[in-house]
């Protein structure tokens, strides 16, 4: 008798494209003079909730003091929006679902 064929599940991650504001903390990185930054970050999960509670959770692990997380949807929903998602933005998206990880795609520093 052979073992019956062991098939992969299909993944249930997809990937979100989350905007996370910052406040200062020491040792955060940011420029001196900033108050904060924007993070635009595409993170994995299951569904949004779950992107959102990883990527909190890694930018606390990283110095970081998140204070308020936007949501912009998947990759599907942001295209059925009619935005238009450059190459390296798929790069990115694509990169964050196979690692299962949350990618900080551009990080913009809040001055007074």
């Amino acid at each position: 008798m052979s073992d019956p064929k062991k098939t992969k599940k299909p993944s249930r991650q997809q990937v979100f494209t989350l905007l996370v504001q910052i406040g200062r903390k020491d040792g955060d990185g940011l420029p001196d003079k900033a108050t904060g930054a924007a993070l635009m970050c595409f993170a994995s999960g299951i569904d949004e909730a779950e992107a959102v509670r990883e990527t909190v959770a890694i930018l606390k692990q990283a110095d970081t003091n998140p204070l308020d997380v936007t949501g912009y949807g998947t990759l599907e929903e942001r295209e059925a929006e009619g935005q238009e998602i450059d190459g390296e933005e798929r790069e990115l998206m694509q990169r964050a679902l196979e690692e299962n990880s949350v990618i900080v795609a551009q990080m913009t520093p809040f001055f007074d």
